[in-house]
């Protein structure tokens, strides 16, 4: 809690004694009040009571120890790709995906108040430079990263350097008390993050309503076309992969694994027949949950 400036620290521990009043009404997010995982939290559950945390892990920490039902975790992003570190965490956590979100990101450019620019650097998370770099580097801004993208703007607050800006939600503006210099200076109009939902115990996929979406993880055996063999499964049995990216497992380069999202279910009996045939070809292969598939706004 002590690594954020002091502007969010006041926040934070106002949210967390709130969250703490009810643990049960509480979705943790990574980053300070204002970023966009904490709309995202906001978006998908009104309702609910967002518990900020500094990493992505002390948000998992905060679920596993009963302090949040669940946690929403940013995965990826439509411009800049997925969120690093994402993959190694979400398997190790233990926790099971039970939803999705997908956020519109709106970027604004906010400093000190009466501060119109010209401005030397610009704090934001490393994915929202990313998102704004040909904004930045046509007005000469240098891009700082951030640890998030409301943190940036408390920062900047706290700092009190009117040559200083952030690139954060509007929301952040107006919880730290800045001026927005500009929206919108995102390259794309269609900048879209992809979030996940996580608890403690997953979905019977039987109770999921409408079109199901099923998450899992696996390393192939170490023999030749293994992958292509295992990912026949999903194909013979009419089973859509709409996602499929390799991160390599461990510093031995031998080892891959895949992170694989499909339309359907566990009881589905296509889906049924291509699981059993990737575990045949597979060391390992661990589903890290089921849920109602959501979809991009637009």
């Amino acid at each position: 809690m002590h690594s954020y400036p002091t502007p969010a620290l006041i926040q934070v521990k106002e949210l967390t004694a709130q969250a703490a009043e009810n643990p049960a009404r509480a979705i943790a997010f990574q980053g300070a009040p204002g970023c966009n995982s904490h709309r995202a939290a906001l978006e998908y559950a009104p309702q609910c009571a967002p518990l900020p945390c500094f990493s992505f892990e002390d948000a998992l920490d905060a679920v596993k120890e009963g302090r949040a039902d669940r946690a929403i975790i940013p995965i990826e992003n439509s411009q800049h790709g997925r969120v690093a570190d994402i993959h190694f965490l979400l398997p190790e956590s233990g926790l099971s995906i039970v939803g999705e979100h997908f956020l519109s990101i709106e970027h604004a450019l906010m400093a000190l108040p009466g501060a119109k620019g010209p401005f030397a650097a610009a704090y934001s998370h490393p994915q929202a430079l990313g998102q704004s770099r040909h904004y930045l580097r046509a007005r000469g801004i240098v891009p700082m990263a951030y640890a998030d993208t409301a943190g940036a703007a408390a920062f900047v607050k706290e700092q009190g350097d009117p040559a200083a800006a952030a690139i954060a939600p509007a929301l952040a503006a107006s919880l730290y008390g800045l001026d927005i210099v500009e929206h919108n200076v995102e390259d794309a109009a269609d900048n879209t993050t992809r979030f996940v939902v996580l608890a403690r115990a997953p979905l019977d996929p039987a109770t999921i309503e409408g079109t199901a979406m099923t998450t899992m993880i696996f390393e192939v055996r170490n023999v030749s076309a293994a992958l292509y063999k295992a990912l026949g499964g999903f194909a013979t049995n009419g089973v859509n992969m709409t996602k499929l990216e390799s991160y390599q497992k461990g510093a031995s380069f031998s080892a891959t694994m895949f992170f694989v999202d499909i339309v359907g279910r566990p009881g589905e009996e296509s889906v049924d027949r291509a699981l059993e045939e990737v575990a045949f070809h597979c060391k390992d292969l661990r589903l890290l949950g089921s849920y109602a598939q959501a979809r991009p706004r637009g």
